[in-house]
């Protein structure tokens, strides 16, 4: 909170354990990071290693397991500072790929589909027996259901594989959603998923407008073209922040604002994924100060 108002940025407490959702609540082994350029949670042991093992997989405790307890004490300090309640999660996709190792996932989609199906059963229902206890919590109104698919990304699998596997759990998911009283809702496409934007456009699973986010791969206007209803978020990329200087920061951000304020649906500058943990912070206000000095609507 103290960050965000050092850096006049809208405040937008998560808890990070993105990288091994799936993995730990599941049973696997995790790490902390090691060295300065290791900013996130590692995953060292997947819970699923081979067809044997997910013949004896069960569903998680939706309320003790991995790091739920933890994110259940992160979103009780939102609530008591009057912040939205965020739930996080990755997608169906994502997650069953953290089950058994994203190479295994990758491998069965060509030879065994049906396992990496099963899999993401496994994922859908977890997440939604986790939201429901956020809900019993918090109730559904206070909550914001944030997503992120970074193995959906075209560097990872191809568009033809994202319409088969990962697109109807989207709209499975955003169905139960919508039953569960889920208002708002943010998506990280996370990567390059230029070639899944119509993909998405065509299935419009989520209700509008909704906020959406993008890495730098994926062009502001483009984002806008194919989400005309919806919040575009993003996308300088977080290389930039660690190693430009602030003025260069401050030129790209100034570009980015005046392609974003053309979006229909609206614009949120930020960042293109996370913000690296050796960013100087002279660099982070530099967005700041191109938001003061360009980007107002008028």
């Amino acid at each position: 909170m103290w960050t965000a108002e050092l850096y006049d940025w809208e405040p937008m407490p998560q808890y990070p354990g993105h990288t091994v959702w799936g993995a730990i609540d599941f049973g696997g082994k995790i790490r902390m990071p090691k060295g300065r350029y290791e900013s996130a949670l590692i995953i060292t042991s997947h819970p699923v290693q081979s067809k044997k093992d997910l013949e004896t997989l069960k569903l998680p405790d939706p309320i003790t397991s991995g790091r739920i307890p933890l994110a259940m004490g992160f979103a009780r300090l939102q609530a008591e500072h009057g912040l939205p309640v965020f739930f996080s999660s990755r997608s169906p996709f994502t997650m069953a790929a953290n089950i058994c190792g994203l190479e295994n996932f990758c491998r069965w989609m060509i030879r065994e589909p049906d396992l990496c199906h099963e899999l993401m059963r496994f994922a859908l229902d977890h997440i939604l027996n986790v939201l429901s206890y956020w809900i019993e919590t918090f109730g559904a109104e206070k909550i914001f259901v944030w997503m992120s698919n970074p193995n959906e990304s075209n560097q990872v699998i191809s568009p033809k594989h994202v319409a088969a596997f990962a697109v109807p759990y989207h709209l499975l998911y955003h169905a139960k959603l919508k039953e569960m009283g889920i208002r708002r809702f943010g998506l990280h496409l996370c990567g390059d998923q230029n070639l899944n934007l119509p993909l998405f456009a065509e299935a419009d699973p989520w209700p509008h407008p909704s906020v959406l986010s993008f890495g730098h791969e994926v062009p502001v206007e483009v984002a806008a073209r194919y989400f005309p209803e919806d919040i575009i978020f993003g996308n300088l990329d977080p290389t930039l922040l660690q190693t430009a200087s602030p003025r260069h920061i401050y030129e790209q951000c100034c570009n980015l604002i005046t392609q974003g304020i053309q979006a229909p649906g609206g614009f949120i500058l930020a960042p293109g994924c996370g913000i690296p943990a050796t960013v100087p912070p002279v660099n982070v206000f530099a967005m700041t100060k191109a938001v003061y000095d360009v980007g107002w609507y008028r």
